[in-house]
């Protein structure tokens, strides 16, 4: 058995690849002539890549095809065989864009098959695996990206009103790393609270996209406390199909709040200590929380916490 107290030391990244098919989801397959096997595209992470990005990355390069990233799907560990490595893999379900497939070096085939066959295609049990967690909702889910402001400094250094205080130079730092990483969702609109720090953690977001910041008073703590109902039926308004909505908020509000979301939805949230700059993905099927992931220094390190 495998000591838990040993780490993995090489980290990857894959999705669940899939498109609307004639009967219902069809679940991308390829094949890798050096292993002679069928798996979920993967594939380890660049020097300072964080998993997301990753997944997109791989994805593309080892089908040809763009993607978007939706609900999180959980990670596999496994000793690579004839070395003394362990490899981590993180999952997320992605829908695949209009797109043909491109034989490249490591894949020369790739089969759509249909959700309820794929089992029987899939080479390795840790890839069943993940496709068991992916066919227990829907394949597409809306998605929230819930953000932390970057770093701002002490308060106590800063002469002037508190709402005015701005990132400082790591956090400038962090809310341009966000860019991609929000981006891999399909970030499309933008809200933040009104205090300075959290307007300029989604600034880059927003010059990316040439995208409006839409100020929302109820997401700071001063807001969210006074009219706390209010504000969560704010935050659910935004859910939608038609667009991923990015929300910028205080380290005051976003525990409360999305342990609200979970206990009204029976679901248990991952460990978090919702560092500045950090991220959740809140995945729903209509209003209900079906999934949630917590990206933390995983955004500029390339390890995911939670």
């Amino acid at each position: 058995m495998r000591d838990p107290r040993v780490r993995p030391n090489i980290h990857a990244a894959g999705a669940v690849l899939w498109r609307a098919g004639a009967t219902g989801p069809e679940i991308a397959v390829i094949h890798r002539p050096k292993y002679g096997d069928w798996s979920l595209p993967k594939g380890k992470l660049d020097p300072g890549e964080s998993p997301v990005v990753a997944a997109v990355r791989e994805v593309g390069e080892e089908t040809g095809l763009p993607c978007t990233l939706g609900r999180y799907l959980g990670r596999v560990t496994y000793p690579i065989p004839g070395h003394r490595q362990l490899k981590r893999v993180d999952y997320w379900a992605a829908e695949a864009a209009e797109g043909e497939f491109t034989e490249n070096s490591e894949v020369d085939q790739l089969r759509w098959i249909p959700l309820d066959d794929v089992m029987d295609e899939l080479s390795y049990p840790m890839d069943r695996q993940i496709v068991r967690v992916f066919a227990r909702h829907p394949p597409k889910t809306a998605t929230v990206l819930l953000v932390r402001h970057a770093k701002a400094g002490k308060r106590a250094e800063f002469d002037g009103p508190d709402d005015q205080r701005p990132l400082e130079a790591a956090g400038r730092r962090q809310a341009k790393a966000l860019v991609p990483n929000l981006l891999a969702f399909g970030a499309s609109r933008i809200y933040s609270a009104d205090p300075l720090r959290c307007i300029q953690t989604v600034t880059p977001l927003a010059e990316r996209l040439n995208a409006e910041i839409n100020c929302e008073p109820m997401f700071s703590e001063q807001g969210y406390d006074s009219a706390k109902d209010a504000a969560r039926q704010r935050f659910l308004s935004l859910v939608t199909d038609r667009g991923v909505p990015v929300v910028c908020s205080q380290g005051g509000v976003i525990p409360d709040l999305t342990q609200w979301l979970a206990q009204r939805d029976g679901l248990t949230l991952p460990p978090a200590r919702n560092r500045k700059g950090s991220v959740w993905a809140l995945s729903f099927i209509g209003d209900r929380l079906v999934a949630a992931n917590h990206m933390d220094r995983a955004l500029s390190t390339g390890i995911v916490t939670g």
